[in-house]
């Protein structure tokens, strides 16, 4: 019988640091987009209806805007723009600072839905605090993920970055 991975006498090389982290990433995506869609589902949302929306419920965005939020690409979200709009949870509004790229907005409709989802949301993070431990440790989980994500993206930028 194998030792589990946390009694190893070795700690991980750099390259299987990699690995692992992006596997465990995946992974974490695929369940939170589960209880996302979960969540969201009783309010007749998915859960890429609701995380377009929610990019837009401080402010109205163009479609580059919420995919550059989300770390998706301007296609997908224009796809889930227009059928937010076409059922009329969001809309699209003139941008004074670039004619053809319209703002995205929610409607009251699109905000209702949104509420309709924040008791289970809520009891839900309490829950997951709860699992990991109180929500010091859930707030270290979420500065970790937010560090990785910023490393990776300035080394995305640095990678971009002319030479010299």
């Amino acid at each position: 019988m194998s030792e589990p991975r946390t009694q190893r006498a070795t700690a991980p090389a750099r390259p299987e640091l990699l690995s692992r982290s992006a596997l465990a990433v995946f992974r974490l995506n695929g369940q939170f987009l589960s209880v996302a869609d979960g969540l969201a589902g009783p309010a007749g949302l998915t859960a890429a209806w609701w995380q377009v929306l929610g990019a837009v419920l401080p402010e109205p965005l163009p479609v580059a805007g919420v995919a550059r939020a989300m770390g998706i690409t301007r296609q997908s979200v224009q796809r889930i723009a227009d059928l937010l709009v076409e059922r009329g949870l969001a809309a699209y509004h003139p941008n004074p600072a670039h004619r053809r790229a319209k703002l995205l907005a929610p409607t009251d409709a699109g905000r209702a839905a949104v509420r309709r989802i924040s008791p289970g949301h809520a009891e839900f993070a309490a829950r997951l605090a709860e699992q990991l431990g109180g929500e010091g440790d859930f707030r270290r989980v979420m500065t970790a993920l937010e560090d990785l994500s910023g490393a990776l993206e300035a080394l995305s930028r640095e990678a971009a970055a002319p030479p010299g």
